[in-house]
């Protein structure tokens, strides 16, 4: 998902709510980068991410159907989320995962309904603590 050229990568097993997350952030106002699987590359010190040709505009909405979606273009990486990974501190930590050399922030689970709101709020403005 992209906001503003600025992407979270959304990671988990499936049926996870990867794409129900997605949704979410979509009805926000967020571009589709890509479901199921997506493009990552190393540009320099920084992380480029696209979606394969034979899924680009296209979400899965379980019980629904495959829909089509606004597509992002290509966006830099700025985020990871984890929804295997459930977060227990009111105040998380700082924590990154390396992907291709670069480290980015990841965030771990949040089972709440801000989390879609808070991701996009992350990817306006980062995060102060």
């Amino acid at each position: 998902m992209a906001l503003n050229g600025a992407a979270v990568c959304i990671l988990g097993p499936s049926g996870s709510g990867k794409s129900a997350l997605s949704l979410q952030l979509m009805a926000y106002g967020a571009k589709l980068v890509s479901d199921d699987r997506c493009r990552i590359w190393r540009q320099e010190e920084q992380l480029r991410i696209d979606a394969p040709d034979t899924i680009r505009g296209q979400i899965e909405a379980r019980g629904v159907g495959i829909l089509n979606a606004v597509q992002s273009e290509p966006a830099l990486l700025a985020l990871w989320v984890d929804l295997t990974q459930e977060e227990v501190h009111r105040l998380p930590p700082n924590r990154e995962k390396v992907c291709l050399g670069v480290s980015l922030p990841i965030v771990h689970n949040v089972r709440a309904q801000h989390f879609a709101a808070a991701i996009l709020q992350y990817l306006r403005a980062g995060r102060h603590a």
